[in-house]
């Protein structure tokens, strides 16, 4: 898919030395990253290290950087766009071990879902930036509301939050952990959605999936005493 897409000559000397240099910053930092797990009652996390199973994962557009080094071993998949910035966070995550579909919730986004069913049928884990990637902050698409349905995979919800962070001035307040910090991984219920649910009843779980994200985050925020925001 990626091959249909056409990039000036300053666009692809860009793809090809930027991810090759992020992905080595971000290495280093990260082998000085120490996680830390919490979860709600009753929720089993998924722990550093461990291969998950046909399973979707949603978190906040503003985690990337943590949750690419703590899922890093997981070989997941994520839907990301038909962009120079989705060839360019592509390139990145590949050097992490990560595969992605192309599409998103304006462009091909039918495509994608169809592309991620699969996926998690044949026993790999999709992730969602549930936000992304524009926004508005803190709000899930419908996407993985969809993409469970189809697959009767679950949702886990988690954010990670450090405890020294550089935030940018970005739509999302892109988070930067600082070398040394310390992060924690926080877990919320998963979400379920049957196979039967009508289309009225979308809106709804999409909804569930935003508050369990949002739990998640804010006990994170709790862990490390820092004001809510």
């Amino acid at each position: 898919m990626t091959a249909s897409l056409k990039f000036t000559f300053v666009q692809r000397l860009v793809l090809a030395v930027a991810p090759r240099v992020v992905s080595a910053l971000v290495w280093v930092a990260g082998l000085t990253w120490r996680f830390e797990v919490i979860a709600e009652e009753g929720v089993i996390p998924v722990l550093f290290g461990e291969k998950p199973g046909p399973e979707i994962y949603c978190f906040w557009h503003q985690c990337v950087l943590p949750c690419t080094v703590y899922f890093r071993r997981s070989h997941a998949v994520i839907l990301i766009s038909r962009s120079f910035d989705g060839e360019l966070v592509t390139r990145f995550l590949r050097r992490f071990g990560f595969d992605a579909v192309r599409g998103s919730s304006s462009r091909g986004a039918r495509e994608g879902l169809l592309g991620l069913a699969h996926i998690v049928k044949s026993g790999r884990t999709a992730i969602f930036t549930a936000d992304g990637p524009l926004g508005p902050i803190y709000q899930t698409k419908m996407g993985p509301i969809k993409l469970a349905q189809m697959t009767g995979a679950p949702i886990g919800a988690f954010h990670l939050e450090p405890e020294r962070a550089w935030t940018m001035r970005s739509w999302d307040r892109f988070l930067i952990p600082k070398p040394f910090s310390r992060i924690c991984v926080s877990w919320a219920q998963w979400t379920r959605v049957p196979a039967d649910l009508p289309a009225e009843e979308f809106e709804p779980k999409r909804q569930e999936l935003t508050a369990a994200i949002e739990r998640a985050r804010l006990r994170a925020l709790e862990y490390f005493k820092k004001a809510k925001a």
